[in-house]
Parts: C-alpha cells; sequence; structure tokens
C-alpha cells in the first residue's frame, strides 16, 4: 500500500509531466482545473455548449446525440454508487431505523431486508 508522501510525489510528477508541455499561462490554468473535484462544471459547460450548438447549427441533430450522450454519461459516473457502498449504505440506514427510529416510535411502513 502507497504511503500518503508516495501517492503525492506521484501526483506531483504526474502534474510535472504535463506542466512542461504549457506555457505558463496554461501551466496556472493546469493548476487550477487540477483542484476541481467532481463533474458538476463539466456538466454544466457541456449543458451549455450544446445549447449554442443547438441555436448555432439546429440541423446537426447528430452533434446534439452526441453531446447529449456525454451529458448523459457524465451524470451517470456522478451518481454512481459501487456495490460496497450500496452495501455501507443501506446498513446504515437500517441501523438508524433499528437504533434510533423504531425506538422513539417513528413508524416504519415498508419492511427492512438484509
Amino acid at each position: 500500500m502507497a504511503t500518503k508522501v508516495t501517492r503525492n510525489r506521484a501526483k506531483g510528477s504526474q502534474r510535472g509531466y504535463y506542466r512542461r508541455a504549457l506555457d505558463e499561462a496554461e501551466r496556472i490554468e493546469f493548476e487550477e482545473a487540477s483542484e476541481v473535484e467532481g463533474l458538476d462544471e463539466e456538466i454544466a459547460l457541456l449543458r451549455l455548449k450544446l445549447r449554442e450548438l443547438v441555436e448555432r447549427q439546429p440541423d446537426r441533430i447528430d452533434m446534439h446525440l452526441e453531446a447529449a450522450n456525454i451529458i448523459a454519461r457524465l451524470v451517470k459516473t456522478k451518481y454512481q454508487i459501487s456495490q460496497e457502498q450500496k452495501k455501507s449504505l443501506k446498513e446504515a440506514i437500517t441501523k438508524v431505523l433499528t437504533e434510533v427510529a423504531i425506538p422513539l416510535g417513528v413508524g416504519i411502513a415498508t419492511k427492512v431486508k438484509h
């Protein structure tokens, strides 16, 4: 298992690898982009570009569909959780129901599966 220092060095060396191909302005933008987490900004940008594409080239249905498919894949990726995360979430909800809600008298109308 890699240590935090090793992972940080590896991350830094990856950034350095690409930084060599960039001018100073691009390096600053690259650093900003490196700090972004998640896909919200990419999804928003692509939605904006799709709208512009529809306005400027309304007959290019092929491009509209391709852009929409890309957006759909990003949204799916954003909300996709692994089986392990689903199991953990289910266990956490079950724990809250059995240890908190039910003892407080909160009625539960659904059956909880284990």
